[in-house]
């Protein structure tokens, strides 16, 4: 008689096993992944919602630098753009003392209608000095320019008088789809 309760006493505990094996992988199992995915979106949502505060806050300052940007382009008018690099380039090759050798428009166009690009190369010569000074003020001039190439070269054998090939492209945006939007 022992035997038959030992027997029904361990089909008991085998069938608990079984049930409390069956009950976690139905039951606890689904519910701790839902669980940690809740979790999960949650921080996600966290900042998202954090990375929108600061991004709102930071839309004045946004919105003054594209104005900022947006009125430092180049003229729509192609003539006009020209006349604003020819002066700037004369200005600052003036202010470096550099000797302006020769520039040179050429209009890019684009695929997108947004915006097109001025490309224009300029030829200087000078000291290492003066050829620097004169890149520093055509890149941190507030004209919406972007420095293609640079190409440096020496003029004598002792270095003291430098070649610079310099393409830089200006940007001209088409007012009809870069206006900001009303609030």
């Amino acid at each position: 008689m022992e035997t038959k309760n030992r027997e029904k006493m361990l089909l008991i505990i085998v069938a608990a096993c079984i049930g409390l094996w069956v009950v976690q992988y139905v039951l606890i199992m689904p519910v701790y992944h839902a669980w940690t995915g809740r979790q999960d979106k949650i921080h996600d949502l966290r900042t998202k919602i954090a990375t929108g505060h600061i991004t709102l806050a930071s839309g004045p300052n946004i919105e003054s630098q594209w104005n900022r940007m947006r009125t430092n382009t180049l003229s729509v008018n192609p003539t006009a753009a020209e006349s604003q690099l020819y002066t700037n380039f004369q200005k600052w090759a003036t202010a470096s003392l550099v000797s302006l050798a020769g520039q040179k428009p050429e209009k890019k166009d684009s695929d997108d209608p947004a915006y097109s690009n001025e490309e224009w190369h300029a030829d200087v010569t000078g000291s290492m000095a003066q050829i620097f000074a004169f890149l520093y003020s055509v890149e941190s001039s507030p004209l919406g320019l972007r420095v293609d190439s640079v190409d440096l070269s020496s003029r004598d054998d002792a270095g003291q008088q430098l070649a610079l090939g310099l393409t830089v492209s200006g940007l001209i945006l088409n007012p009809d789809t870069n206006s900001v939007p009303n609030k």
